[in-house]
């Protein structure tokens, strides 16, 4: 068995599950225009995907755990692949709503499954390569998304464009199914965990996590304060989830390990994926509404001005791949003063260019973002999981990739209302709405710095001990 060739599939399975995030971002416009969709329901349709997305993560990452990941890839592969012709072929916001929520929760079951089979496949000194691939991907695809969005719907027109962002994930999928039932490892059934899947933590958490994420999703669908009582509701169901869990882990195996949390290197990870993601996710839903709505921009060309940050998220995944091992959490912390310095830089650009030329002069600034990013994304993840068990390392991705999901959450939530806000403020000035809420993006970014800074400056008591990393 050639593990690189199960991990290319994986990692082709995972971009297309994550390029689903950011890549409905342009096609907005002309999903509104050809199936007549409110504001609320064009919300669901970007929004519901994180959703369902963020509620599969960890229950799926505990059953690949527990038993093997080869099934749940497959399964969760093949549902998305389906979910994604449905989105295709739509005739009504409905419809193509419930296909979002489908495809989330697809997703949801897919990429837990991606950095369990690192885990599975490389010993702990391999696994900086493939960690740093998973890393590029993860960025990549939620960077290059508005560019392949604007590039279909160039080829295939405005009226009908949209519906390809889904088509090509068919084609794409069915290979993928074909290739993983064939090179992906299975898992002997004396391996197989027989215990209980912990269905009343399981529930626990996925009500939490509803609760949590609605309000945010919804953000601007429901007008009122009355909202964030789900949100405290929230705080209340994950109270009595960690309760729970610290009870059943006594006897059984729970779905998360709440003593990784104890392992420093993955508490502050998760602290930095989440505020990163954070910021990172809703630079492209402001910057797309900046050129689309605000500069008329076509969806090519509002692609086309991310591109910086994705070709520099692209190199500087590659090396940071390749050092993560020799520098550690120091590369993090470059890379995330590199993404302050160039949302600031945009800031400035945008201050003295104003207008149609944003896409020329935010090019280097986001160049700039994009080459921290690729040096943030990719260590902090092989960080993160480095000292985690093999027998828990879907669940622990799982539970990562949560944070992220929750992050972009309550990231877009932030920076769009303080986006919109400004707007009407201004008198519907795009770029002044886009600078304010750029530093919104910035501060998620700085607490970010915050959390990795301090895990260079606390003393490593015990960097490796004995047996975490193999399970």
């Amino acid at each position: 068995m050639n593990r690189w060739r199960a991990m290319s599939v994986a990692l082709v399975a995972g971009f297309m599950t994550l390029l689903d995030v950011s890549i409905v971002n342009v096609a907005l416009p002309s999903i509104r225009s050809g199936l007549h969709l409110s504001s609320g329901e064009l919300q669901w349709v970007l929004s519901g995907y994180a959703l369902t997305f963020g509620l599969l993560l960890v229950p799926a990452g505990r059953f690949g755990d527990a038993h093997g990941r080869r099934n749940a890839f497959i399964a969760g592969l093949a549902a998305f692949t389906l979910s994604s012709a449905a989105a295709g072929v739509a005739t009504g916001p409905t419809w193509l709503i419930a296909a979002r929520l489908a495809q989330g929760a697809a997703a949801g079951v897919v990429n837990p499954q991606v950095s369990g089979l690192i885990q599975q496949l490389f010993d702990p000194p391999e696994r900086g390569r493939p960690f740093g691939l998973l890393g590029a991907t993860i960025g990549i695809s939620t960077a290059v998304g508005p560019l392949l969005g604007g590039l279909l719907i160039q080829a295939f027109g405005a009226a009908d464009g949209w519906r390809w962002i889904f088509y090509i994930n068919v084609p794409i999928g069915a290979v993928a199914i074909a290739l993983a039932a064939r090179w992906l490892p299975g898992r002997p059934a004396e391996a197989r965990e027989r215990e209980s899947l912990d269905p009343v933590g399981v529930s626990l958490l996925g009500v939490g996590v509803v609760l949590l994420l609605l309000p945010l999703v919804q953000e601007r669908s429901w007008p009122g304060h009355g909202k964030w009582l789900l949100a405290l509701a929230a705080v209340v169901v994950l109270a009595g989830f960690v309760l729970w869990e610290r009870r059943f882990g006594r006897r059984a195996t729970s779905v998360i390990d709440l003593s990784l949390f104890r392992v420093r290197s993955y508490a502050l990870g998760a602290l930095v994926g989440l505020f990163y993601f954070g910021g990172f996710t809703s630079i492209f839903f402001t910057f797309t509404l900046l050129l689309q709505n605000g500069l008329h921009y076509t969806a090519l060309l509002a692609g086309l001005a991310t591109t910086p940050f994705a070709l520099g998220s692209a190199a500087a995944s590659a090396i940071g791949g390749r050092a993560v091992n020799r520098y550690g959490r120091p590369l993090v912390v470059t890379g995330l003063i590199l993404v302050v310095a160039g949302l600031a830089a945009t800031v400035a650009a945008l201050h003295f260019v104003p207008g149609t030329g944003a896409g020329w002069a935010t090019a280097v600034p986001l160049l700039v973002a994009g080459l921290g990013s690729g040096l943030v994304i990719s260590p902090n993840q092989a960080l993160t999981l480095s000292e985690v068990p093999v027998r828990r390392a879907g669940s622990a991705g799982a539970v990562l990739q949560t944070g992220q999901r929750i992050g972009t959450a309550i990231g877009i939530a932030a920076v769009g209302s303080m986006f919109f806000n400004q707007l009407a403020y201004n008198g519907g000035s795009w770029d002044l709405a886009f600078r304010a809420s750029l530093w919104v993006t910035i501060a998620f970014v700085v607490v970010a710095l915050i959390a990795a800074i301090t895990d260079v400056l606390w003393p490593v008591v015990n960097p490796d001990p004995a047996g975490t990393n193999r399970g």
